[in-house]
């Protein structure tokens, strides 16, 4: 019997529009802008895409280049490198990073639910009859949200049952340029509001003394390796879909600039708008349901506009989460030899299951989502880089990198991903630590 073809995507600007999905979420909604007004406004953008071009870009180009020379993501791939080199544990140190990517599924679709009841209240209107202020803290963590909270993994695991390229690419080819359409036609009425100049210059004036303080560099590295979805996991098993002629250094680079780009879109969407109403611009995730949702409540046909956003918000978010899911149906797919569509239900059960309690304790939730994204999936994302810069075959490695790629990579890039990449991702872990959090 012949081995079934594993699928791809169809052209390199559905697989490009598909990691822009991945990467494009809520960090760069609701911690981007302030992060760039509280670090020195428009001079926190020189160590931001200078960690973009170095790390964003180097990742993904592993990522993808690990994913595609084994056909498989991080499961297989992590455990045939260790076979190869008869060394144990393989299994282990393979399922780790798919491990990490559920606890995220877990506690991002909870918020993709929380923001899934926005938008159907910017729907039906109650959104304008409700305390903006107050309703949040009485929704989250309330039993309303496990519904939510349900819908959201199902639709995941609907999407991802169809395959990588009949469900996620198709899919992000529509919600893609929607989300960018919709940020900039807000971005626009945003930047017209009276007193809207004053979020411009929060975000664009240059303060140069921030260029000086480590917490600068702290937070941009952290931005620029958390926002472009770096976890060991999701870009790898999105690679193992590629195309053999897909360009993977001008794709890695293209996905890291234009989700850059819409983390910029988010700042010029949010920050006119709240110094214009005189709101709080670093509420962090309040910042999508009471700072928002009061700023639409303010502005005329602010209703119109709320949907617009929310369903943007949808589009943001729900494009990571299938990515998330992706990864981990995939990797154990390949560990339980089981049918897509079964594991995919199975893994959005359990995952609901886990989110239950979260979804009625904020406590909960905060802390788990503290251990998920500031150790488990940081050091599943180690684990992967690990390999594939030490233990992978380094001609194989370079060879598929620079197979189909116009501008090809020597042992310089080998050697920053050995000996700076790898350790600067040791580095995150633990300033991660120390500061509870920098992406």
């Amino acid at each position: 019997m012949s081995k079934k073809k594993r699928e791809t995507f169809t052209n390199s600007s559905g697989f490009i529009l598909s990691c822009i999905g991945a990467a494009v979420g809520l960090g760069n909604i609701w911690m981007f802008p302030y992060k760039m007004g509280q670090n020195g406004g428009a001079v926190f953008l020189i160590p931001y895409f200078l960690c973009v071009i170095l790390l964003g870009t180097t990742g993904l180009i592993a990522e993808f280049a690990f994913g595609r020379a084994n056909q498989g993501g991080a499961f297989k791939s992590i455990k045939d490198s260790f076979t190869e080199r008869k060394l144990k544990f393989g299994s282990l140190f393979g399922i780790t990073p798919a491990i990490g990517l559920v606890g995220i599924f877990v506690f991002y679709n909870i918020v993709v639910g929380w923001i899934m009841k926005y938008f159907t209240m910017s729907l039906t209107g109650k959104i304008n009859k409700i305390n903006i202020p107050t309703f949040f803290d009485g929704f989250a963590g309330s039993s309303e949200t496990v519904v939510w909270t349900f819908l959201a993994m199902l639709m995941a695991a609907l999407i991802i049952g169809f395959g990588a390229v009949k469900g996620i690419e198709k899919v992000n080819n529509i919600i893609m340029p929607g989300l960018f359409l919709i940020f900039i036609a807000l971005a626009v009425r945003s930047l017209t509001l009276p007193g809207a100049i004053d979020g411009v210059k929060y975000l664009l004036t240059p303060k140069w003394e921030y260029l000086f303080k480590a917490n600068t560099w702290v937070m941009a590295m952290g931005q620029a390796f958390f926002s472009v979805s770096l976890n060991g996991c999701g870009m790898m098993v999105y690679g193992s879909y590629m195309k053999k002629e897909f360009d993977i250094p001008k794709i890695a680079f293209t996905t890291a600039i234009l989700d850059s780009a819409a983390a910029l879109l988010a700042a010029f969407v949010i920050m006119p708008a709240a110094f214009a109403f005189g709101l709080d611009p670093a509420a962090g995730p309040q910042l999508l349901f009471v700072t928002v949702p009061t700023i639409f409540e303010k502005m005329p046909a602010g209703r119109i506009l709320a949907i617009f956003f929310f369903l943007s918000m949808i589009f943001a978010a729900f494009s990571s989460a299938v990515n998330m899911l992706e990864g981990s149906v995939e990797s154990f797919m390949t560990q339980l030899k089981s049918k897509r569509k079964n594991t995919a239900l199975i893994i959005a059960f359990i995952s609901f299951i886990i989110a239950i309690p979260l979804s009625l304790s904020m406590n909960l939730f905060d802390n788990f989502t503290n251990f998920v994204t500031i150790v488990l999936s940081p050091l599943g994302a180690l684990i992967t880089f690990s390999v594939f810069f030490y233990i992978f075959d380094k001609e194989r490695a370079m060879d598929e990198i620079n197979l189909g790629s116009s501008l090809k990579l020597g042992e310089g890039f080998r050697l920053f991903g050995k000996y700076g990449f790898v350790f600067i991702t040791i580095l995150i872990i633990i300033l991660g630590v120390m500061y509870g959090g920098i992406g």
